[in-house]
């Protein structure tokens, strides 16, 4: 691809940042390289998810660890569509005016599952501010699809916030998902510039409500470092987290998809990620991943195991 269609690319993907100045893309340290996808599973994965006309945030955002995830059949797959209605600083999903929903996803995710054999799937989305629950009914119905083809698997969501919008939380907590997720992103500071469209104490208010309706779903959250936030912020956020009951948190750092997005303000080294886990331990999280290449449902089936585990321990603990 050439500069020029590159360039063009990015103002198509992203209409929003054309106009914005670029942020020169820095050089990846040696701790945060992955090795380029090339196995026969990674490739039988990616078939699967051509032929079923899925999204996957895997490449939608450009994850770095696909290769790894796919060559186990781990994907996460992307509802709603492709074009998301907000604009946030550091993500690569296109932002636009997204078409129509498509009632037949819930069951070509379902079918997709089955084939891929599947035993934890995670399911995320585009925001969708345009439709009037904001997309909770279709997170809804493809909870059931999957319960329906292959209901021995677990089901992980990572939504949106629904824009606050009544009744939409209690129409996916009703569907009984595992593991309910949705990313904070960064600390409250920073929320102006990098994640405009979103308030801070309504994404919290989200967890805090999941937990209020319905105690035995897992809830978990994730934020990204190497933004401009302090020691003392993630260690708010840790502390307001708890407050809302949240069990799993994930930190990860950032990376500039274009030089349209966010600058890095630095990389975070792997020592310093080993301090945010102890200090996220110490506070009584049932589960912590902390490292550079950390993402929302990176090694997602093994950590609700693990995540399954430290509940039941936890309860064996208070009844000794």
């Amino acid at each position: 691809m050439t500069e020029t269609t590159d360039v063009k690319t990015r103002a198509h993907r992203h209409p929003e940042k054309r106009n914005r100045p670029d942020n020169p893309i820095q050089r990846k340290p040696d701790w945060i390289r992955v090795k380029a996808p090339v196995s026969k599973e990674y490739k039988a994965t990616r078939k699967i998810v051509e032929n079923h006309k899925l999204v996957t945030v895997c490449q939608e955002a450009a994850c770095p660890n696909i290769g790894e995830c796919w060559a186990k059949k781990h994907a996460t797959f992307m509802i709603m569509g492709e074009i998301c209605t907000r604009a946030c600083a550091f993500c690569n999903v296109s932002t636009g005016k997204p078409g129509a929903l498509d009632p037949f996803e819930p069951y070509r995710i379902a079918d997709a599952v089955e084939k891929l054999g599947l035993e934890h799937v995670v399911i995320t989305s585009v925001d969708r501010d345009d439709l009037e629950d904001g997309g909770a009914d279709h997170f809804a119905q493809v909870i059931r699809a999957i319960r329906e083809r292959t209901p021995d698997t677990t089901i992980e969501i990572l939504t949106p916030d629904f824009k606050g919008k009544t009744g939409a939380l209690e129409v996916v907590v009703e569907a009984r998902p595992d593991v309910f997720n949705h990313n904070l992103e960064t600390v409250p500071r920073l929320y102006p510039t990098i994640r405009p469209g979103a308030r801070y104490f309504t994404s919290l208010q989200l967890l805090a409500q999941v937990k209020q309706l319905d105690p035995s779903i897992f809830t978990k959250s994730g934020l990204m470092v190497g933004l401009g936030e302090t020691k003392i912020e993630i260690q708010q956020m840790m502390d307001d987290y708890r407050a809302a009951d949240v069990d799993f948190l994930t930190i990860g750092q950032y990376l500039q998809p274009t030089p349209k997005h966010a600058a890095i303000d630095r990389f975070v080294t792997p020592q310093e990620f080993e301090s945010y886990a102890s200090m996220a331990r110490a506070r009584g999280f049932l589960m912590v991943s902390a490292t550079p290449l950390t993402r929302s449902s990176y090694h997602a089936g093994d950590d609700f195991r693990r995540l399954r585990e430290a509940r039941e321990a936890r309860l064996a603990q208070r009844n000794a």
